[in-house]
């Protein structure tokens, strides 16, 4: 990514007033500098006419529309700017898509995350197209004198068929520019869509391909010196004291010091973390001599004790005690499984479940766990900075700018117009960029060192640092009488540091007597969002039960589900049931006929089923598994998703297939686990993830096709192919695997 400079802060160059509701930003700037060509002469070869945050047309009818939301590969670049040309009307080939900064007055919420990208932005994004089109055909009839009702627009014109008059919207942008903004306008019917609901590449796709600078990584400025810490070896630990004297001799090394992320008492706001509070920093001009001189470090490192954190994020303040212990997962597996046996925080009751397991004559019980999980970004975490006393520059990768900026301004007594961030394509994120310490230790950094810097993790580095996903355990039990009728059932689940229990979703609302319950650990090991977070457990440890009970019930195991989503439709219990049980049936139906479920043809796989509800949408696969030298391998896979109108079909038809490697990889090999604290997997070599040969030959994705908004997508596929594995790989080996990851399991089942 080049450097782009400006004298403009991306605040104090708009004119604004206000779209009601929506909160974008409609105003006029002739001769704004920011994103525009010069020529020789420093004088700006195109002025913009920006009809809102998201549109800015040129007197040669160039359309830029800007990508409010952070791109980590689920190509929000484009379907976002898809959403905008369809209200807008133009020529989708001859659009210039550009990713906006940081700016969630202009730009609206700006967060990758939740699968909320296409859910949070398709209201304001239909509606900005549509004024901006609006306000240019008010122009067009207050040119040429006649009613606006007699105008259409076509590919980026405007026409007027009585008068065969026509202009582009180059032409009427600036005059449409200073158009009082409309209200109200009216939106396209989806059945006239014309871009939306079509294939369109990748806007980034040849810039990938061809090795464009895109990512943080990329990122260069005149002057960047480069920062790596040195963390304290495990988790529990902080720096005690460091001698620096051999680093300093190294080659290209400007500075070696300590820095604290947050001062005593400071309150952390809703995505804020921190892992290890003194930072043990090294500073130089590469990031070869760096990392060569931290190896150099010579530095104590003490047990932190019990440590005390304010947090203050969501609407809420509570003060939190992070215990100081050097935690080791054979440990952490047995803590749980006393946690399990104890009495636990109640979720829902229905019914009386008690008596439906005192009159049982068949009792099924069964126990999950899975363990701590590394994202594993292939761009480890990186972040530049230029701070000084007056003004701060941030340029990288960030899921929630939005989150970040408040603590940033904290941190470094700063307001919120004298700190610019500029997002850049992140390389993987699903949660871990989600949350930025990495932001402000790189602006700390910067601003001790009193230089333009970008802080870069090693992978060794991120592996160890923390942000995992949870690690759970569930147990389900389920009481049949004498006819293999199900009387009741029990979920109980927990984890460190949270239990992934989501009480009122399926199987809820289709049994008489249920009970869910849920305890949790408190921790040291930084956790946070993973792809789906808590329900790519609960999906895989439910499912998988599901499939057990369906068998001991001599049931097929899609007939079992539809027929307690039928119950969950036709006579629901409770009234708390987040889910809609004829859209969660439509992906089994799809899903079943599309694999041929019960097709002859098809019985020399082992076939697995799972089906999950989360974020908002629905996905079900069929998994099916072949047994090669003994080990498991899934060589093709049928997705169906109900996810309302999907607005870039080969790009959803991608993100499925992302999602069913993920989980498949995840659920067969994935694991992190702890010794004295310290993380014994740290690298590649020793964190084993799906290689290129491992994944399946094909991922058939199916959606279900209706004209319901759009709902998440980056995540919904993913927790039910967990569930999917667990099943095929049981038909496929006749042992029921209660403990992921399947493949490589570390920890013996019947130790939990």
């Amino acid at each position: 990514m080049e450097n782009n400079k400006t004298d403009n802060s991306r605040r104090t160059f708009l004119k604004t007033s206000l779209i009601a509701g929506g909160g974008l930003m409609m105003h006029f700037s002739g001769l704004a500098k920011l994103a525009l060509p010069h020529n020789e002469a420093g004088i700006p070869a195109i002025q913009w006419a920006e009809l809102n945050g998201y549109i800015k047309i040129s007197a040669e009818n160039i359309v830029t529309l800007i990508c409010p939301n952070p791109e980590f590969g689920q190509n929000v670049m484009t379907s976002l700017p898809m959403i905008v040309a369809e209200e807008l009307g133009v020529d989708w080939k001859k659009v210039i898509v550009e990713m906006g900064p940081h700016d969630n007055v202009k730009l609206g919420p700006q967060f990758t995350g939740g699968s909320n990208s296409v859910r949070m932005y398709w209201k304001p994004l239909r509606e900005a197209g549509a004024t901006a089109r609006n306000m240019l055909m008010l122009a067009a009839a207050g040119s040429w004198s006649v009613p606006i009702e007699e105008l259409t627009t076509k590919a980026g014109e405007i026409h007027h068929e009585k008068s065969g008059k026509k202009a582009t919207y180059g032409l009427l942008a600036a005059k449409a520019a200073v158009i009082p903004v409309p209200k109200g306008v009216k939106l396209k019917n989806v059945k006239d869509f014309s871009i939306v609901r079509q294939s369109q590449k990748n806007v980034e796709g040849a810039k990938l391909v061809s090795g464009k600078p895109l990512f943080g990584l990329d990122y260069k400025h005149e002057g960047m010196l480069i920062a790596m810490i040195q963390h304290p070896p495990g988790f529990g630990m902080k720096l005690k004291s460091f001698d620096a004297s051999q680093s300093l001799k190294m080659p290209g090394v400007t500075d070696v010091f300590s820095v604290k992320l947050y001062e005593e008492g400071f309150a952390q706001g809703g995505f804020d973390t921190r892992t290890f509070n003194e930072l043990l920093v090294v500073v130089g001009k590469t990031t070869w001599e760096v990392m060569n001189a931290r190896k150099k470090l010579v530095a104590e490192w003490i047990p932190a004790g019990d440590v005390k954190d304010t947090m203050a994020g969501r609407g809420e303040s509570r003060t939190v005690i992070v215990p100081g212990e050097l935690e080791s997962t054979e440990n952490q597996y047995k803590k749980m499984l006393e946690y399990g046996a104890k009495p636990a925080q109640l979720l829902r009751k229905d019914g009386d479940p008690e008596t439906g397991f005192k009159n049982a004559k068949t009792i099924i019980e069964r126990t999950y766990t899975a363990p701590f999980l590394a994202h594993n970004c292939m761009e480890p975490m990186n972040f530049f900075a230029h701070v000084t006393d007056e003004k701060a520059l941030l340029v990288g990768p960030l899921q929630a700018p939005g989150w970040t900026e408040p603590t940033l301004m904290k941190v470094l007594k700063l307001p919120a117009d004298k700190i610019e961030i500029q997002m850049t394509r992140m390389g993987g994120g699903f949660g871990r960029r989600a949350y930025g310490h990495y932001l402000i230790e790189a602006a700390l950094i910067s601003k001790k060192a009193k230089a333009p810097i970008k802080l870069i993790y090693s992978r060794e580095d991120d592996s160890t640092y923390g942000i995992y996903r949870p690690m759970y355990t569930a147990t389900y039990r389920a009481a049949l009488d004498e006819n293999k009728k199900l009387l009741a059932f029990h979920v109980k689940g927990g984890g460190i540091p949270e239990n992934a229990v989501h009480a009122n979703r399926f199987p809820a609302g289709a049994i008489d007597h249920y009970l869910a319950e849920g305890w949790q650990i408190a921790s040291n090991i930084t956790i946070g969002a993973f792809r789906a977070p808590r329900s790519n457990f609960a999906a895989a440890a439910e499912q998988s039960f599901l499939d057990e009970l369906a068998e001991a019930m001599g049931k097929d195991p899609i007939e079992f589900r539809l027929e307690l989503l039928k119950r969950a439709k036709e006579n629901p219990v409770g009234k708390n049931n987040e889910y809609d049980p004829d859209r969660y049936a439509g992906v089994l139906n799809l899903v079943k006929e599309k694999s041929g479920w019960l097709d002859p043809l098809n019985k020399k796989f082992s076939r697995g089923v799972a089906a999950y509800f989360c974020h908002s949408s629905y996905a079900a696969h069929v998994v099916d598994m072949v047994l090669k030298n003994g080990e498991p391998y899934v060589e093709r896979v049928f997705s169906a998703v109900d996810s309302g109108i999907v607005i870039n079909p080969d790009a959803a038809t991608n993100m499925v297939q992302g999602a069913v490697v993920d989980g498949i990889g995840n659920s067969l090999y994935g694991g992190l686990t702890h010794k004295n604290g310290v993380v014994e997997e740290n690298n590649f070599h020793k964190y084993r993830i799906i290689r290129m040969h491992e994944a399946p030959k094909t991922v058939d994705v199916s959606f279900v096709q209706n004209d319901i908004d759009p709902s998440g997508l980056g995540e919904p596929p993913f927790p039910p192919v967990f569930g999917a594995v667990a099943n095929a790989l049981y038909k496929a080996t006749g042992k029921r695997h209660y403990q992921q990851p399947f493949a490589l399991q570390q920890i013996e089942p019947t130790s939990v």
